[in-house]
């Protein structure tokens, strides 16, 4: 087996009741070019797991004691390896334990006996798909956005700096956010909301109000927090620039992509008058057309 098919400074865990099991992953995890961690049941690899968090872990689903999936639920309700990707193995192919696996926190399932090749193969997959996860979120903690995702239980697993600072505003403790939080948004995700809804938190005295952004996966939830005081999308383009009420919604739908007969549809107005705003808009911001004007209003609403 190639020693390119993983980057040496991935860390794998993996767990396993077996000797001779842990003995063969062992070598073919080391060949392919991989650190190896073993541990031999749940309580011992998640001790382990806290002190040398690995990149990706390999778990036994059937263990004496502390199953794979008890160790799983343990594992992702730690903040520090709640996305760590956690492939399941086991002997059991019945459609109830596959999704058993993926409800505990799995992301893939492999029924022995399997190749070393085949668990390698799906482990440079599932490391990927991690690695841009945590890009994407390295890359939205630099934007300015209020972005947050829950899962299925709709705990916090991962908030932007400017999500944080927006609850301590609001005075929102971790104990709040973990139960009364928690209840509101999972009550309200039992409803499905569609991409774009909001809800109003109750029980806060600085309100703050929660936007569906999508759906990431069955474990995933992605949100937007919003300080229900500020001032609306087009509240604050008139606030920032030298236009009137008028023009700052025209410009508010512009920067959101709409048309002049979907802006007038939405203001209950003709194109025509919309295109009359528009072209003041252009002389007030001083720009030439209708792409520039878009970016500015862009721009200043990155936080609406």
């Amino acid at each position: 087996m190639s020693t390119e098919t993983a980057a040496t400074s991935d860390v794998v865990l993996v767990v396993d009741d077996s000797p001779e099991a842990l003995s063969m992953l062992n070598d073919a995890l080391e060949q392919a070019g991989l650190t190896v961690l073993i541990a031999l049941e749940g309580k011992q690899a998640i001790n382990i797991a806290q002190k040398m968090v690995p990149d990706i872990i390999v778990l036994d689903a059937i263990m004496p004691n502390l199953d794979g999936f008890e160790t799983c639920r343990q594992m992702k309700a730690d903040p520090r390896l709640a996305d760590i990707p956690v492939i399941f193995m086991t002997g059991l192919s019945d459609t109830d334990s596959i999704v058993k696996g993926l409800e505990a926190g799995g992301v893939d399932y492999l029924t022995k006996p399997f190749t070393p090749d085949e668990l390698v193969a799906r482990m440079r997959v599932h490391l990927s798909n991690a690695r841009l996860t945590s890009s994407a979120h390295s890359a939205l903690d630099t934007t300015g956005q209020h972005l947050f995702t829950v899962d299925e239980q709709a705990q916090i697993r991962w908030a932007t700096p400017q999500t944080k600072k927006l609850f301590a505003l609001a005075k929102v403790t971790e104990q709040w956010q973990q139960q009364q939080l928690a209840e509101q948004l999972q009550h309200w995700l039992q409803h499905q909301p569609k991409p774009g809804q909001k809800i109003k938190l109750t029980g806060l005295e600085h309100p703050l109000e929660v936007r569906l952004i999508e759906q990431v996966s069955q474990q995933e939830v992605l949100l937007k927090l919003f300080d229900a005081l500020a001032p609306s999308g087009a509240e604050k383009l008139r606030i920032s620039l030298p236009i009137t009420d008028r023009e700052s919604d025209v410009l508010y739908w512009i920067g959101n992509g709409k048309t002049n007969r979907e802006i007038g549809q939405i203001l209950e107005t003709s194109p025509r008058t919309v295109n009359k705003h528009l072209e003041q808009i252009f002389k007030k911001l001083e720009v030439d057309n209708r792409t520039s004007a878009a970016a500015i209003s862009i721009r200043l609403l990155a936080d609406v």
